[in-house]
């Protein structure tokens, strides 16, 4: 069985990480949705609500599970048993980043593979910090992430 971590803040999550999750899920068996924190830095929303909002995000795909995690990405994976990290790529900007990253995180622990997926083009100019920035402006933000993270950032609850 090849479990991949899909590691992120997801602070929101977005369509495009959706779109990667959905993609990553029909290449391997288990994919894991790790939502990184750090106890010491308080995030747009907390922890405990986007892991959440992705569990009602991602409730229709059988082969996924939402984490949440501290520390280093590679020692989760280790603990978790994947084999593979999961990254999308929306920009040629992503791709340096993400190339230093993999990199890093093989030289941490050289039995992790990195995948990255491109997002489709209808999601590349979505990020976590643009859906934020519009919702703090009370923009619109319905098309860019899924229904429930709307509902919930437009004043809903669980």
């Amino acid at each position: 069985m090849t479990i991949a971590i899909y590691p992120g803040s997801f602070d929101p999550i977005t369509n495009g990480h959706i779109d990667i999750l959905k993609s990553g899920a029909e290449i391997f068996d288990k994919v894991i949705i790790a939502v990184s924190y750090n106890i010491n830095k308080q995030g747009f929303l907390p922890v405990d609500i986007r892991v959440k909002l992705i569990e009602e995000a991602v409730k229709n795909i059988p082969n996924v599970e939402v984490d949440k995690f501290e520390g280093l990405t590679v020692e989760y994976a280790k603990k978790r048993g994947a084999s593979v990290l999961l990254r999308g790529l929306r920009t040629s900007f992503d791709f340096e980043y993400e190339l230093q990253l993999s990199q890093t995180n093989h030289s941490l622990y050289n039995d992790i593979k990195t995948v990255f997926l491109i997002t489709k083009p209808e999601y590349n100019f979505i990020s976590s910090s643009c859906v934020r920035e519009i919702l703090v402006n009370k923009g619109d933000i319905s098309n860019f992430v899924p229904q429930a993270v709307a509902e919930y950032l437009n004043g809903g609850t669980f």
